[in-house]
């Protein structure tokens, strides 16, 4: 069926007609949530008469038009109501990661003059409480959760229902429609950002909507599906993909408990399609061959042919698009044995999932398609609302990000930096012309973005344009390929490679201290702490040894001649990382800055360079 209404205009025109759809069906829902262990639906009628009651408490308290109200809170339904009666009224969302420090929360609040700020919990309302008096423009505070207490010019949600409640009862036309226009604002986002203070990038009703309609048209969901969401909807990519284009074709979304939880809700909720990040397949491989390394010797055999069998499978799809008539007997036998059991882990519905935010390694892609697990990596930025290009389920690419959407245009420009253009485009970054006009020239988005495109359309990202590095002797280098090879490797979590003016390239490595601890275990390392280990000579051989195997791979100025194993994770929390799981390079480079200068001493000496 696809989408509801293929027709909206606006936000609330697209939540409009999927209620007006399914208001009167008892059977399906669009949110489920875990109530006492047990994932519990809100039903469409529910939903949409606490969407009415939240707008009008939000009205009454004079909240109009292209008002700033915030929202700061993790995935709940609360969230998505929130949303709903903002853009009802016609004002504007701005999502708040809940992983910010008040700082940052003051910054962005400040910055587009937020009149209202909903928040979740007691610690969100918290950080919120200890910067209110540096916050003249907000009148407003809502807490999600029930207030065990009372606190001055604070509500919880339950009260806002109560008295938006009953303003209808009073004035039944006081939520008449608001005029909302398709190219009005519907949310500012604020770019986290590796470098510098964060932008409001302004996202209008008509870039979200066509976002959408785009999608719609290459994955190809019904009111049949569900998703599992898990990541941050103040990211665009979730907030786009996995909530209103789900809502919009009537598929229903379960909210995962944590990311902690994810195995355990895949098998609650049975979720058709997931939108992730790279680092889920990750962690699913590493539980899938932890697993296999625990079976019988016949077992874990089965499990390497299966994997082969499913690898030669596709490779024959993709090079002459049919199968010997042996090799499909084998696939449909390791289907049974193998690759069944494996989707039921996830479970047993799963059509696809949509990878996004950060580069796909191709083995990892390549990997789960061996298993019949797809994987449709996917492009685009906050300022593209956000999917430029997305694989097609009928042709998978690994190690591309797909094709164009629909009213997607795509340039390479002469320095190879990918431009954009089409009605998901942003209208521009909140109260900063300059930054506007240095990536929008002549209707084209300039994304910083490097790649190029093969003769079928798929785009290969190869790098981010201020990455590049530029050794001593002039060689540009873009580290990103260079970084997906060493992290292939299991014993890498995350890693930065490093050499701007520098006459070689290193690389700072955090290790898989989980895997590394395995290794240290079968081999009588007995190490204390994380630094103990990496410190140990039989560790650093590992380490030296991928670097070698990657280093064949490579031309000469792109080796990598030295490492640096660190013993932290690059984390949100200790600012080397954004909450989009972007790495801070710069920030990550100044930590170590002492630890980096000695390595290229040591370096210079060996290859007498000064």
């Amino acid at each position: 069926m696809g989408l509801i209404n293929p027709d909206f205009q606006t936000l609330p025109e697209l939540f409009a007609s999927v209620f007006n759809h399914y208001r009167e069906n008892e059977i399906k829902f669009p949110f489920a949530r875990k109530i006492n262990g047990v994932y519990a639906p809100i039903s469409y009628r529910v939903f949409e008469e606490d969407v009415r009651y939240f707008g009008a408490f939000l009205k009454h308290n004079g909240v109009k038009s292209k008002d700033r109200i915030a929202i700061l809170s993790e995935n709940r339904p609360g969230w998505y109501l929130a949303d709903m009666a903002i853009m009802n009224l016609g004002a504007i969302n701005v999502p708040l990661y809940p992983s910010l420090p008040s700082s940052q929360i003051e910054y962005v609040l400040n910055n587009c003059s937020a009149k209202a700020v909903i928040v979740s919990n007691m610690l969100q309302l918290g950080k919120i409480l200890s910067i209110w008096q540096n916050l003249p423009e907000l009148t407003l505070v809502v807490v999600m959760n029930r207030l065990e207490e009372a606190i001055e010019d604070v509500l919880d949600l339950d009260q806002a229902k109560a008295i938006g409640k009953k303003c209808l009862e009073e004035k039944p036309w006081f939520l008449d429609r608001a005029p909302v226009e398709s190219e009005d604002v519907a949310t500012i986002i604020y770019t986290s950002g590796t470098t510098g203070l964060p932008k409001g990038v302004m996202l209008t009703h008509r870039n979200l909507c066509e976002n959408v309609k785009s999608c719609s048209s290459v994955i190809h969901l019904d009111d049949s599906d569900c998703g599992l969401s898990f990541l941050p909807l103040s990211h665009a990519y979730e907030r786009t993909g996995g909530y209103y284009l789900l809502f919009a074709c009537g598929a229903s979304i379960y909210l995962a408990e944590s990311i902690e939880t994810i195995s355990l809700n895949m098998t609650e909720a049975r979720p058709t399609i997931i939108f992730t990040v790279p680092r889920l397949f990750d962690r699913i491989k590493m539980s899938i061959l932890k697993q296999i390394s625990t079976q019988s010797v016949i077992k874990q055999k089965i499990f390497y042919w299966a994997l082969k069998t499913g690898e030669q499978y596709h490779r024959k799809i993709d090079n002459k698009g049919s199968v010997p008539k042996i090799l499909s007997i084998q696939y449909a036998l390791a289907e049974k044995l193998v690759y069944k059991k494996i989707k039921n882990k996830l479970g047993g519905r799963l059509r696809y999932f949509v990878s996004g935010g950060a580069a796909l390694p191709q083995k990892i892609g390549e990997f789960f398609h061996a298993l019949d697990i797809n994987i449709l990596e996917g492009f685009g930025l906050t300022e593209t609302s956000p999917v430029t290009h997305v694989n097609r389920p009928e042709k998978i690419k690994y190690g591309t990000v797909g094709q164009a959407v629909n009213n997607v245009e795509v340039r390479i420009a002469d320095d190879g930096e990918i431009l954009l253009k089409g009605p998901n485009i942003m209208k521009g970054y909140w109260m900063d012309e300059e930054s506007t006009r240095k990536v929008i020239k002549d209707g084209w988005f300039f994304s910083g973005d490097i790649g190029e495109i093969d003769k079928e359309g798929y785009l290969k990202i190869t790098g981010r344009k201020k990455h590049i590095i530029v050794t001593s002797g002039g060689k540009n280098i873009a580290p990103m390929p260079i970084e997906n090879l060493i992290a292939d490797s299991p014993f890498i979590e995350q890693v930065i490679v490093i050499g701007e003016k520098r006459p070689f390239l290193i690389a700072l490595i955090v290790p898989e201290f989980s895997k590394l601890r395995e290794f240290a275990a079968s081999e009588g390392i007995k190490a204390e702490t994380n630094k103990e280990l990496i410190e140990n000579q039989n560790v650093l051989q590992i380490f030296e040894k991928l670097l070698r195997t990657v280093s064949r791979q490579l031309a000469t100025h792109e080796k990598v001649r030295k490492f640096l194993l660190v013993d932290t994770p690059f984390t949100i929390e200790n600012g080397q990382m954004t909450p989009t799981m972007k790495l801070k390079r710069e920030v990550i480079i100044s930590s170590y800055a002492e630890k980096i200068e000695n390595v290229y001493k040591a370096l210079n000496m060996v290859y007498n360079i000064e």
